[in-house]
């Protein structure tokens, strides 16, 4: 089939909205699209937009009463059909909208599901009609007028109906003239006699005559002619005469001149017979007993029968149908078209089995076939094969089901089956659970391999998550890199749990994509009905509520929703928006927070700690407002912000002459992945005008592990810019030795939580001696975080820690009261004491 037939419903009353658009959006072949407004305002401006081919207009609108809502409509989009609906006491009013134009009244208490479409069909295919007759008399009309030929017609009475302009310049009579008079009489007269006797000879005058006449004018000038009179029949009887007149006075010889007249003829009717050959439809007719009288080539084509075979044999032989549905034979369409008189079609799922076997759906309107006294002659069937429309029709069905790059379900089909399954868990006792699943760190994937890699990682992801679960089950993509799984039927919230964790498990695995091997972790949220909402939304809002607490609990883990997660959902909005009013107010500061040499004593460095001074609550540690960053993205503005911060400050400390140590800046995963993060370091260090030596980058196991090989491409840029690279809380992630080994890397940072035990846990002091034991092979550079007390400082010494950095030194200080450490410490190094005192 064509595309769907737009319908632009005008319509305030809910309920009559209602039943129109079920009745049209309801049909199988998708025949109309159905856009609802409900004023006349919103109307005008939606047939501003664009073109609409149907309008259903209720005149009694909120905003206009009466035919005047016609009227603008009708102004505002002359070209469409456009319908009019009637309640009760309005039927006046349509009355004089279909006398203005309207196409059509339709009684709102006779629609229904069964009538409208059918109506709407007729409506548009009888204006289709009446087009296509319009523009064939415009045609026509053009043609006749553009012939170089004089064309007379005449009426049954020989009465001139219509002439076209050349043959008023041959005649010398004007169109008005000419109307009403006999065929015959501009001819000479004494020319007139021998060709009225011809034309009587002919019998019943059904012959054509040739001949060359004279034509006198009114201002007695004689035109020689080349005349040929034919009738118009009409099967026995005729229905008037064609005359065509050619102007020989100015030929050389009546014998050129008539072949000039029969090749110009012989190309007209070769074309008449191409435009006939090229349609694309199916046409097959038939006389009152139902036997074929005619079929074009594309009907002889979908049948298997040719013409000449078929002419004279029952239409049931020659166009053989059945019901898809019960293989029975189909109602003969053309016999109800001739018994009822009307058009008539075949039900939607009606099949064409072809002459060899071979079966089509197809799709007819059939219509009866009438005389020029009214009476029915026979019938007329214009079909189509609909397979591929069909096909389209179940594609686009499904796509409107499912995620096009995944395959898997969307929201749409997840959401329905989600209802479903919340039926049949109050029918059987049974419980459903949702799992809000979340790709961790996909962005950063996304922005530094690209969306390619990205969406194959995807389609990986969702391939996996399918194999994991039931065939009952149901695996949706909601959108970017986040999955929903529907467990229509579970006994008991465990079963969940066991899902979720063979869902982390099977994700642990690597996925390859192309030369990458990428690491993938989830965050799972948890609802199940009916513990955790009665209806789809709150289920859906309460299992990505979970999510988003799974995230914040470390990500790659699963949370069952729990009440208290609403208010604290309310109050990670509420944090985000404070965030972005902070950025936008300055309300961030910096901290400074020295790393010191445990062998001299002396200062070697310092680490940039952001701190956030809210107007009401004061200051705010990182802890609190970063991992709501990380998770809205504003974490890429604020971890900017640090970077031209440290350099300002860094400058402004060496423009006032103070020996400044390097400063180092933690760099967030979301910072680290962005294809421009190069070039925005490079951008605020030419701003800033700080030398490279001066700044120190930060970053994790976890950042540098989830592409390997990414990641070292961009560590050796950074390097190559002159900056210093560290691994921040070393030993609380995931590494592989070959790929730190292949790093860039100054410096190894030992994670707080393995410092605070050393002195008491032997574990923690294993792992430390063990990092600073490779650190010191790979010719990299030890410093312990979180150094609190001498006794801590006194093994990691003995263990030949490089650097340490902590409360016991100095807690990070403000960039003032840093600027008097850096020259205490540079007093110190001149006079080389060795004390730890600060």
């Amino acid at each position: 089939m064509n595309d769907a037939t737009t319908v632009l419903l005008i319509e305030d009353d809910p309920a009559d909205a209602k039943l129109i658009q079920e009745a049209l959006t309801d049909m199988e072949d998708g025949r109309f699209h159905v856009e609802l407004v409900t004023c006349l305002a919103d109307a005008l401006r939606r047939l501003n937009e664009e073109r609409v081919e149907v309008i259903l207009l209720d005149m009694t609108l909120p905003d206009s009463q009466g035919i005047e809502a016609f009227d603008q409509v009708a102004q505002a989009t002359p070209d469409s059909l456009i319908l009019v609906l009637s309640g009760a006491g309005s039927e006046e009013t349509a009355r004089q909208a279909v006398q203005r134009g309207a196409h059509e009244h339709l009684a709102k208490a006779h629609l229904d599901a069964h009538w409208l479409p059918r109506t709407l069909r007729c409506v548009i295919e009888r204006e289709n009609a009446r087009n296509a007759l319009r523009n064939s008399e415009e045609r026509f009309r053009t043609i006749c007028d553009a012939s170089p030929l004089g064309i007379f017609v005449s009426d049954a009475q020989d009465s001139c109906v219509y002439t076209n302009a050349a043959y008023g310049e041959i005649s010398g009579l004007t169109h008005e003239q000419a109307l009403g008079t006999n065929w015959s009489s501009a001819i000479h007269p004494e020319d007139r006699q021998r060709v009225l006797d011809e034309w009587r000879a002919a019998p019943t005058g059904h012959a054509s005559i040739h001949a060359e006449v004279r034509f006198l004018r009114s201002d007695e000038s004689i035109v020689w002619t080349r005349l040929n009179v034919a009738p118009m029949l009409d099967r026995t009887s005729s229905r008037g005469h064609v005359q065509t007149v050619e102007n020989i006075t100015a030929r050389k010889t009546a014998e050129f001149q008539l072949r000039i007249a029969e090749d110009a003829l012989f190309e007209e009717k070769e074309r008449a017979q191409v435009t006939l050959n090229s349609i694309g439809d199916a046409v097959l007719c038939t006389d009152l007993l139902c036997k074929v009288t005619y079929m074009n080539p594309v009907a002889e084509v979908m049948t298997g029968w040719g013409y000449e075979e078929a002419l004279g044999r029952p239409l049931t032989e020659v166009f053989q149908i059945i019901s898809g549905t019960t293989r029975q034979a189909a109602d003969n369409p053309a016999q109800r078209a001739i018994n009822e008189d009307k058009t008539a079609g075949l039900p939607m799922d009606c099949v064409l089995v072809r002459r060899d076997g071979i079966e089509s759906p197809i799709e007819d309107s059939t219509a009866p076939i009438h005389d020029r006294d009214g009476r029915v002659v026979g019938a007329v069937i214009v079909f189509q094969d609909v397979s591929a429309s069909r096909s389209m029709a179940q594609k686009m069905f499904h796509l409107a089901q499912h995620d096009c790059l995944t395959g898997l379900p969307n929201r749409v089909l997840l959401t329905e089956r989600l209802s479903q399954a919340i039926g049949r868990a109050n029918r059987y006792g049974k419980q459903a659970a949702l799992l809000f699943l979340d790709i961790d760190y996909f962005k950063h994937i996304n922005d530094s391999l690209g969306h390619a890699v990205g969406d194959k990682l995807l389609q990986a992801v969702g391939a996996r998550l399918a194999a994991c679960v039931r065939a009952t089950d149901t695996v949706c993509r909601q959108g970017g890199d986040e999955f929903v799984i529907l467990l229509s039927e579970i006994e008991r919230p465990q079963d969940v749990a066991y899902v979720a964790e063979t869902l982390r498990t099977k994700l642990a695995v690597p996925h390859v994509i192309g030369e990458h091997e990428l690491h993938v972790t989830l965050s799972i949220g948890i609802s199940v009905y009916p513990d955790d909402g009665s209806d789809v939304d709150v289920l859906m809002q309460n299992a990505d509520t979970a999510m988003y607490h799974a995230k914040a609990d470390g990500r790659n883990s699963y949370q069952f929703f729990t009440a208290d997660m609403n208010s604290l959902a309310v109050q990670r909005l509420f944090v985000e928006s404070s965030l972005r009013r902070a950025l936008k107010q300055n309300e961030f500061v910096l901290h400074y927070q020295p790393k010191i040499n445990l062998d001299s004593g002396f200062m070697t460095g310092a680490e940039a700690l952001i701190r956030w001074h809210d107007p009401d609550l004061g200051l705010i540690s990182p802890a609190q407002f970063v991992p709501v960053a990380e998770e809205c993205g504003l974490i890429v503005p604020i971890g900017r912000w640090v970077m031209r911060e440290a350099c300002r400050q860094i400058q402004a400390w060496l423009d006032a002459g103070l020996h400044v140590v390097p400063v180092a800046v933690n760099i967030s995963a979301l910072e680290f992945r962005r294809e421009d993060f190069l070039e925005d370091i490079a951008l605020i260090l030419k701003e800033t005008g700080v030398a490279p030596r001066y700044l120190e980058l930060e970053l994790t196991e976890s950042i540098l592990m989830q592409d390997a090989e990414s990641s070292a491409a961009v560590l050796v840029a950074i390097k190559a810019m002159g900056m210093r690279l560290a691994i921040d809380d070393f030993g609380t992630g995931y590494s592989s030795l070959s790929y730190l080994k292949r790093f860039p890397i100054d410096a190894l940072k030992i994670d707080q939580s393995f410092v605070r035990e050393i002195t008491t846990n032997a574990d923690d002091a294993t792992i430390v001696n063990a990092v600073i034991g490779m650190g010191k092979n790979l010719k990299q550079k030890i410093i312990a975080e979180g150094v609190e007390t001498a006794e801590q400082l006194a093994l990691l010494q003995t263990q030949k820690c490089d650097e340490g950095q902590g409360f016991l030194f100095s807690p990070p200080l403000v960039a003032d009261d840093f600027a008097k450490l850096l020259t205490t410490n540079f007093s110190r190094r001149q006079e080389s004491s060795n004390t730890y005192t600060l």
